[in-house]
């Protein structure tokens, strides 16, 4: 990240402009217990899913928790609009220094589709994962080099890119059957 890690970490604890790093997210609501409610929405070509859901920081780096310092847990879940397909988020993301002005931001997920999402199969899921993941990075290190200490807004104005979701998917998966090895 192209801050300090004191300036990251203070960003990354700011679950709206975290939120708003995320292409084709909308936060609608903050609950009484610091969670968030909102919608995400992808669009492939002409077809658009979108999911609503929440997500919450459980654990963070405050004393007496069992995190490393600078660690933060989030915990979300949501359903398509339809109510066809379900998803659920484990995240854990830690900020390390590289020196004043540059850190790292690490994480670990574990993401579980059901329904109608999961038929894509996990090879095409992963794929799309990565997309969102980059595209996610890109945005979360540009909010923190022009403003560390500042809050954003609440929703992105960035659509998540389909189309480049799904030829990364082809692309990974034509790579896969003609043995010129994996993404």
């Amino acid at each position: 990240m192209p801050a300090s890690a004191d300036a990251t970490w203070r960003f990354l604890q700011n679950l709206e402009g975290v939120a708003a790093c995320m292409p084709g997210t909308t936060v609608t609501a903050r609950l009484p217990n610091g969670a968030l409610k909102g919608t995400v929405t992808v669009r492939m070509g002409p077809a658009t899913m979108s999911f609503r859901g929440e997500v919450e920081a459980r654990d963070t780096d405050a004393a007496g928790q069992k995190l490393a310092p600078q660690t933060i847990r989030l915990i979300g879940r949501g359903t398509d609009v339809t109510g066809t397909s379900g998803a659920t988020l484990d995240l854990t993301a830690n900020v390390s220094a590289v020196d004043s002005t540059s850190s790292i931001l690490n994480g670990t997920s574990e993401i579980t589709m059901n329904g109608k999402a999961a038929a894509f199969g996990g090879r095409m899921m992963n794929s799309v994962a990565d997309q969102i993941l980059k595209q996610f990075a890109d945005n979360f290190a540009a909010k923190v080099k022009e403003s560390p200490a500042s809050s954003v807004t609440a929703s992105s104005s960035t659509e998540l890119n389909g189309f480049a979701l799904v030829w990364t998917a082809i692309r990974d998966w034509l790579r896969g059957l003609f043995g010129r090895g994996t993404p």
